[in-house]
Parts: C-alpha cells; sequence; structure tokens
C-alpha cells in the first residue's frame, strides 16, 4: 500500500491535475529559453527547477488539504473572508504595481509575492458556501442569506476590479451561479446584476470624472481593437501565429519560434505555445478536455454529496478554476480580449500553483469526505436491519438528533424546485 493509502478523493482528478503539472513542467521550461538570456545569462534550467519546486510545493498543498475534513473549512469561512479583505486593501495601497496594474502583494524578508484576489476567490466561496448551506430552509430571507452573501460579492469584487477587470468578472460569475444553484429566487438575481453593472458604471465615471483612468484606458483599447478585428496591437496576433505554426501535430517540443516574440508566453499565452509544440489535437484539445474532465468529476461529486456545504463548496471551487481556464483559452484563439489571466496549474508562477492547489485539496476532500459519508450510511442501514427493522430506542434516537444539529450544514439531498432548478 505505502503511501497510497494516504491518497483519498477522487483518483481521476489527482491523475487529471498530475497531467496538467507535467504539461506545466514542460511548457514553462520550453517557453522561459528568451527570459533566462535576458535576466539568467543563458541559464535555462533556472525557471526549470524554479517551477519544478512550485509543482512540487503545489502537490504537497494539494496533499495536506484533501486530508482536512470538508466541514472544518465551513467553521473557518468567516474569518478567512475578513482576512482576505484587509489583504486586498492592502494591495491597492502598498501593492507591486506592474503594468499599472497593482495585483501583488509581497511577503516581508522572504522576496516572494502572492496575488491576494486568488486567495479571495477561494474565501467567497467558502462563506458563500456556509451561507447558503445552513439557510436552505429560509433562502428567501433578504437580509439573512441575499443580503450577506450580494454584500461580501459586492465588496469583494470592487476591490478587485481597479486592478484586475477580468478577475472580477470571472469571481462574479462563479458567485452568481452558486447563488442560482443555492436556490435564490431569480428577482434576487437580477437584482445581483443590476447591481453589478451599476457598480461597474459608478467606478468607470468616477475614474474618468478625477482623470484617473489607469486601468480604464487599458480594457477600453483592448475592447475596441477586438471589436474592429485588429487583435491586442501585439500579443493577440503573435498568439495567432503560434496556433497556426503549430497546426493539428505541432513542431514538437521545445520547437516554439512564437516564444521569443510573445511577451509572456509562459503565463497568459502559454496555450498557444502549447499548441505550437504539441498540435491541436495533442496539445490544445487535451488540456481542454482535462479541464472539461476534472469540471465532470467534480459534478459527480456535488452529485454524490450528501450535504449541502460540500457540494456548494465543490461546485464554487470546481467553477471558479474551470472558468479561470476557459477564458485563459479564448484569449489564445482569439476568442475574447486580451485578460492577463493564466492558465491554472500550467502557467508558470508560484501564487497561481498554491491557490489553485489550495482549492484542488478542498475539492478532494469533499470527495473523501462524501464517500465516507455514504459507507456510514450503508453500515447504519445495515445495523439497523440486523436489528429486526427501522426502530430505535429512545436513547439512540436522541443521540441520532444531537449528532445531526452538531453538523451544521446536513440538509437533505438537493430537490427540485418551482424553477425546475437541481445540481
Amino acid at each position: 500500500m505505502g503511501i497510497r493509502k494516504y491518497i483519498k478523493g477522487d483518483r481521476i482528478i489527482w491523475m487529471v491535475v498530475l497531467i496538467l503539472l507535467v504539461i506545466s513542467l514542460l511548457s514553462v521550461y520550453s517557453s522561459t529559453g528568451s527570459l533566462a538570456y535576458q535576466h539568467r545569462a543563458g541559464n535555462t534550467f533556472f525557471y526549470l527547477f524554479r517551477q519544478l519546486k512550485f509543482i512540487l510545493l503545489g502537490v504537497l498543498v494539494i496533499f495536506f488539504v484533501h486530508l482536512v475534513p470538508y466541514r472544518n473549512f465551513s467553521r473557518v469561512s468567516v474569518f478567512v473572508l475578513y482576512l482576505a479583505i484587509p489583504l486586498l486593501i492592502l494591495t491597492l495601497v502598498v501593492g507591486t504595481n506592474i503594468n499599472e496594474a497593482t495585483r501583488w502583494l509581497q511577503i516581508p524578508g522572504t522576496g516572494l509575492t502572492i496575488q491576494p484576489s486568488d486567495f479571495a476567490k477561494i474565501a467567497l466561496v467558502m462563506y458563500m458556501a456556509k451561507i447558503l448551506s445552513v439557510n436552505q430552509n429560509n433562502i428567501k430571507d433578504v437580509k439573512g442569506v441575499f443580503g450577506k452573501v450580494s454584500f461580501a460579492i459586492i465588496v469583494i469584487c470592487v476591490l478587485i476590479l481597479p486592478a484586475n477587470f477580468s478577475t472580477a468578472v470571472i469571481i462574479f460569475i462563479t458567485a452568481f451561479s452558486l447563488m442560482f444553484v443555492g436556490r435564490i429566487p431569480v428577482k434576487y438575481l437580477a437584482l445581483m446584476v443590476f447591481t453589478g453593472i451599476f457598480a461597474l458604471s459608478l467606478f468607470i465615471g468616477g475614474t474618468l470624472l478625477l482623470n484617473k483612468e489607469g486601468r480604464i484606458s487599458t480594457w477600453k483599447h483592448r475592447i475596441e481593437a477586438y471589436v474592429a478585428g485588429e487583435g491586442d496591437s501585439y500579443q493577440a496576433d503573435q498568439a495567432k501565429v503560434a496556433i497556426v505554426q503549430g497546426g493539428l501535430f505541432g513542431k514538437g517540443p521545445g520547437n516554439s519560434t512564437q516564444r521569443n516574440l510573445l511577451p509572456h508566453p509562459y503565463s497568459d499565452f502559454i496555450y498557444a505555445i502549447i499548441i505550437e509544440e504539441y498540435g491541436t489535437l495533442l496539445g490544445g484539445l487535451l488540456v481542454l478536455a482535462l479541464y472539461l474532465w476534472l469540471f465532470f468529476r467534480a459534478g459527480l461529486i456535488i452529485r454524490r454529496s450528501r450535504s449541502t456545504y460540500g457540494a456548494f463548496l465543490a461546485f464554487g471551487l470546481s467553477m471558479g478554476l474551470v472558468l479561470q481556464a476557459f477564458v485563459n483559452m479564448a484569449v489564445a484563439v482569439g476568442l475574447v480580449p486580451v485578460t492577463g489571466q493564466t492558465l491554472p496549474l500550467v502557467s508558470m508562477g508560484g501564487s497561481s500553483i498554491f491557490f489553485t492547489s489550495m482549492a484542488t485539496g478542498m475539492i478532494l476532500s469533499v470527495s473523501w469526505g462524501t464517500k465516507e459519508e455514504q459507507e456510514d450510511t450503508a453500515t447504519e442501514t445495515e445495523a439497523t436491519a440486523a436489528t429486526g427493522g427501522p426502530e430505535a430506542t429512545a436513547e439512540e434516537q436522541q443521540q441520532r438528533q444531537e449528532n445531526q444539529s452538531e453538523t451544521i450544514d446536513k440538509q437533505p439531498e438537493f430537490h427540485i424546485n418551482g424553477q425546475g432548478r437541481t445540481i
């Protein structure tokens, strides 16, 4: 058995994640040649070993997080959200500014930087999953449910919006989807959409009046260039060239030429490099299929979950991860304007891999927790049958009620409501 007895959760998800990490190592090594000659005197192994360290750290994070019973995430969700908000504020005030975008926060004394928005995604999903799960019986309560959830969404998105529009949109869509499967009434969902549009309009109008366009001018340029069919000046055009040159079967590992022309071939446009070297079939479609497979397996976990909190947590985390991947791939092939989103578990960078690994570990925690709950239920059923029927003593019934009351999110499985929604 060895270490295999400690590997819990969905084995297919484990396999998909490990394949993506291997693709990451190969692609980052191939796409950082120019970077190595510019900053490391031609030492091409520097970024290879650095990415390898990040990947090993990511695997350790997945391993240790997935061993934590997922119900514990509910108990710390409020604290985690309250921690994410000041980190986002601190990033806006003293964060590292790159290309007029203040997205990174430097850890004192280490030289390392993190992107607090990645942490905020996880924190918001944890918090929303808790609020929605414990309030399924009074989901129409405006102040108790919709008010808390919508306030958290608005605060997180507003703090991320000035420096990272695309991340704010991804978080908003993920949160909106989680509200939808959480049975929030449609009229409140419509109100949430209008509130988001109003907040975005207010932000854009305010910055224009103060003559501090900042990132708004970048958004405007990218959208106008995309609508006009001109690409995003240089980056999008070079990505398209890489994809065309890759064809169906690619040039082969390490033979990319566009990696020397793209500004960020190892992060924002790594998908284009994968297609150029491995082709549309082996590279592009394989990576796409891996993310779809991951989302499908997460869907099976959600379907089997007997806990509303576990189902909401797995849905929100997997939705955010796969949505970000689709945005990155859509940018590379020219379907949407350039956004600056990385490819989860593949692009170079420690912060992205760390927090994506944390989210993956939580999904796996729900997976094995759900399996154990099913086994416990089966054992209880067998025990009941062995005692001669469904009747239980008064003490057993009282103990069972106490155990259920201690579980904050122990709700019955999802039922289709009047609008035909279920998960």
